[in-house]
């Protein structure tokens, strides 16, 4: 496999996951015949493909590929906990989604509030292998969370 240009594909990831799942676009979303849904989203050489079980609580996985290859992929699963509604929930972490920076294009930023609502990142890790924690807090009180694992395949 050729040489991969980390900062392309970074900048991929970033504009993959703000075009998808953080735009809040309802109508991108696939429903699949197993339960599962499925989002995608091309450009140039590079395909992103976002596949996931759930609501609540939720797991799934994304693989980006870069000439028809996989060459990177993340592993997530995240849930609110049990006295919280996820309706509540998760329109503020599709918010804070939409704030990822090229430093962190994987989930959200380190850290962006909103009224009473805070997220927090806690990333370990480079494009080649990272991974990481997300919380969110209402008015002080952790009410979701999630885990999430990748880096670069098939090299």
């Amino acid at each position: 496999m050729k040489n991969i240009n980390r900062d392309a594909l970074k900048n991929f990831i970033l504009e993959a996951s703000r075009t998808t799942y953080a735009s809040g676009d309802e109508a991108i979303k696939q429903k699949q015949a197993d339960g599962s849904t499925t989002i995608e989203f091309k450009k140039g050489s590079f395909a992103y493909h976002d596949n996931y079980f759930g609501g609540e609580p939720y797991g799934g996985r994304e693989v980006i590929f870069l000439d028809d290859k996989p060459i990177w992929m993340m592993v997530y699963y995240g849930r609110v906990h049990s006295d919280t509604q996820g309706k509540e929930v998760y329109p503020f972490l599709i918010e804070s989604l939409s704030h990822s920076t090229v430093d962190m294009p994987y989930r959200g930023p380190e850290s962006f509030e909103h009224g009473i609502w805070k997220y927090e990142n806690n990333l370990i890790g480079e494009v080649d292998t990272f991974s990481g924690t997300e919380k969110i807090f209402k008015d002080g009180i952790c009410v979701y969370e999630a885990s999430y694992l990748g880096g670069l395949v098939d090299r």
